[in-house]
């Protein structure tokens, strides 16, 4: 099942000579419950690219969200993606699951997270500075 979904992000670099992953901003993995070097599939919106790698964190703050290694050949700088996790739940837990779903706006600052499809959007509270 869906865990956590990241929607739009904006991919801010991308380093062929990396080992491996996706920098994400720490934040941004702290609001969708992920864990470092979870793996995570990623969609890229712009070229139809799918795959999977691991996340790894950027600096709390930074909007990051950057390809590394294979990966940067798949997504460039602009490019918008979305980062998904998924898990195995036991048929008892189903009852009370509920997906974290993450909407950022083009600077990769969350905007609004929901908990199902049909709820209303919980606006986050940001400085505009």
């Amino acid at each position: 099942m869906l865990k956590s979904k990241i929607h739009r992000l904006t991919v801010t670099d991308a380093d062929l000579n990396y080992e491996g992953s996706l920098s994400l901003d720490r934040d941004l993995m702290d609001v969708a419950d992920l864990r470092p070097f979870e793996r995570i599939e990623v969609y890229n919106i712009n070229n139809g690219s799918r795959f999977s790698t691991y996340v790894i964190p950027a600096p709390r703050g930074s909007g990051t969200v950057k390809l590394n290694g294979a990966a940067a050949r798949l997504g460039c700088k602009g490019d918008l993606i979305i980062v998904a996790s998924y898990g195995d739940y036991e048929e008892e837990e189903l009852e009370n699951y509920r997906p974290i779903l993450v909407y950022v706006d083009e600077h990769n600052r969350v905007m609004s997270v929901k908990y199902s499809m049909e709820e209303e959007d919980v606006q986050c509270s940001r400085s505009n500075s």
